[in-house]
């Protein structure tokens, strides 16, 4: 008998993704979540290669342990030779969207053993997290979205919309769970899903999700470039007491930046903003004798100061 054609459609991409990025790999973890789009990739996954399922149970809902449990026995049914249930705590920081987020991919991190573990994100997905970007003004990085590969995380359905992973269910037999938190209006990206993107394709008249996701596919290949000569451009300007501001100024805008954030980033700053970054640059590009900058810290009893010295951009901690 033929297999179903949405599945093989699904197979197809991912087994092509794994030829490309990931030859010579013996076995892979999936996120598992219970819904449409990881539940398809394990299918598949499980299909290609050993597959160990990661369930993240974030206990944020009264049957988080049922559904994950679930997604546990689903995965085995689907083929595969592991499947396990994370249970983790979820803090505040950044939000509830953000400190879910934070938990999981820890969570996965933590349990993937060295092999590399595809994530289902889709196309759809792709769009909403450029238009996150877009409308926090975050630069460019931001708006360039998720990685096809940034090891360990492997995202193979980047380029399928969300639709062909229900089809796959539907072909499969299969009963995804649906978050509730999907239609939640208090969350950002659940109002983009429901209501901005639907408005922005009935307003261009389609193609408004790919559009976004080429977007963030060209953004990417500029950002690597950028990346690539700043990274150049930092061992030049480094000094043993920090960078050097004349060096410095004579960079381009955005590789000096970029040598910034690098910089910030080597000295223990976490969760850095555009405007955090600009203000910095400030003290080479804007320079009028002006105070240092803090900028988050990684230590959550200190915080970070850049600021300006004998010609010096410099780092240190303060009590906070």
């Amino acid at each position: 008998m033929d297999r179903p054609r949405a599945v093989a459609a699904l197979r197809t991409e991912v087994a092509r993704f794994a030829r490309r990025h990931l030859a010579g790999t013996q076995r892979w973890c999936v996120a598992l979540s219970g819904g449409a789009d990881s539940l398809a990739l394990t299918a598949v996954a499980a299909d290609i290669l050993p597959t160990t399922a990661l369930i993240v149970d974030h206990g944020l809902q009264p049957d988080s342990a049922a559904v994950a449990e679930t997604a546990r026995a689903e995965a085995l049914r689907l083929g595969c030779p592991d499947a396990h249930v994370l249970r983790v705590d979820v803090g505040t920081s950044g939000g509830p969207e953000a400190a879910a987020r934070t938990a999981r991919y820890g969570a996965l991190r933590a349990a993937h053993g060295g092999a590399p573990v595809l994530l289902g994100h889709t196309l759809d997905d792709q769009a909403e997290t450029v238009l996150l970007g877009l409308g926090r003004g975050s630069g460019p990085r931001s708006i360039a979205g998720m990685r096809v590969c940034d090891p360990p995380w492997y995202r193979p359905l980047l380029g399928v919309r969300r639709a062909a992973t229900a089809a796959a269910c539907t072909e499969l037999g299969l009963h995804p769970w649906v978050d509730p938190h999907n239609s939640d209006p208090r969350y950002t990206r659940s109002r983009l899903r429901t209501e901005v993107l639907p408005l922005l394709e009935d307003v261009l008249a389609g193609g408004v999700a790919a559009a976004l996701a080429r977007t963030a596919a060209a953004l990417q290949d500029d950002n690597d470039t950028l990346d690539a000569q700043a990274g150049a451009a930092l061992a030049e300007v480094t000094t043993g007491a920090g960078l050097d501001t004349a060096r410095l100024a004579e960079l381009p805008a955005a590789i000096r930046r970029r040598v910034i954030r690098s910089w910030l980033l080597a000295g223990g700053a976490r969760g850095l903003t555009d405007t955090q970054i600009q203000r910095v640059d400030a003290l080479v590009s804007a320079w009028h004798g002006q105070g240092g900058v803090a900028v988050p810290s990684a230590s959550v009893r200190q915080r970070l100061i850049a600021g300006r010295r004998d010609g010096l951009l410099t780092l240190h901690h303060e009590p906070v």
